[in-house]
């Protein structure tokens, strides 16, 4: 297999892993604001510490910042936070494969983010991936006691977490991608790593201010769950390297799809782990979320 392969598998198992210590710390430990902050807290000084090392070995000189590059960053790190507390939120709701696929809409959605906000069309196979996509969330988003009436079952708290989820990491990696493109020096490496230390670095500030402001020794709990905090922080910076890495090696849309295995490992997760039965209806709201995603990565 192609080295970009291996890249992309590498960077989905260690998501995998770090939503799966995020559970833990969640059901556990910490609350959501504060499971989401040890990814934070953890990662930044690793990702900047790369990111200095790398400009020395390279020799190259840091990329200069201009208003864009922050305004997308900021943007970008906002939304990720807001994201990510979603799935952290959704593993209190249901189970964790179910939860990771609510994550994944995030393709979907960025097809009609793309469309309301860039005026970008899609083609008819792309609408059938997305009508697709959309009974897949239906069948998750139906509890499975299935009790009730049927609009109080499909408008729940899990499917608005998952939808939301979504939509905000859809946001956050268009956002991104403006801030390392807009950077005019530096190899892609080096523009990737930069901006991914810079917005690391602002997500583990206004993070601290807000659990300062509302969650008054949360930070404390954090720092004393650093066994399995500090795993969170290693596993997502090697998680988000991994994807900026694979996208340069190759193009976003065969990344992504290679990338769905990740859905695959947190049923292995859910299952060896956490010991979670999935129901057949959700086993078949995974398969056609998943054929969606497929689809949608291939005709886009």
């Amino acid at each position: 297999m192609e080295p970009w392969i291996f890249v992309t598998l590498g960077a989905a198992s260690a998501q995998m892993l770090r939503f799966m210590l995020q559970k833990m710390l969640r059901t556990a430990t910490l609350s959501t604001a504060g499971s989401t902050f040890a990814r934070f807290i953890y990662s930044s000084p690793l990702v900047l510490i790369i990111a200095v090392s790398y400009a020395q070995m390279t020799g190259q000189v840091r990329p200069a910042f201009d208003a864009g590059f922050w305004g997308y960053a900021v943007v970008g790190g906002l939304s990720q936070i807001i994201a990510t507390m979603c799935v952290v939120a959704i593993f209190t709701q249901r189970n964790f494969a179910v939860g990771i696929t609510f994550k994944k809409t995030e393709v979907l959605l960025a097809a009609i983010i793309g469309l309301i906000v860039l005026g970008e069309g899609v083609t008819l196979w792309a609408l059938v991936a997305i009508l697709i996509g959309l009974a897949g969330v239906l069948l998750l988003s139906d509890p499975p006691d299935a009790v009730g009436a049927w609009h109080t079952r499909i408008f729940n708290k899990a499917a608005g977490l998952g939808l939301l989820s979504g939509a905000l990491f859809a946001v956050s990696g268009v956002a991104y991608r403006g801030a390392s493109t807009g950077l005019a020096t530096g190899d892609t490496f080096l523009r990737a790593i930069v901006t991914l230390a810079c917005v690391t670095a602002f997500q583990t500030a206004i993070m601290a201010i807000w659990l300062i402001w509302r969650e008054k020794g949360e930070i404390g709990r954090v720092l004393g769950a650093w066994r399995v905090a500090g795993l969170v922080g290693i596993t997502s910076m090697l998680g988000s390297i991994g994807w900026f890495v694979a996208f340069t090696m190759q193009t976003v849309a065969l990344v992504k799809a290679v990338g769905q295995a990740e859905l695959l490992l947190s049923l292995l997760a859910g299952w060896l782990v956490f010991g979670e039965v999935i129901s057949r209806r959700e086993w078949q709201g995974l398969a056609l979320i998943l054929c969606s995603i497929l689809l949608l990565v291939l005709v886009v």
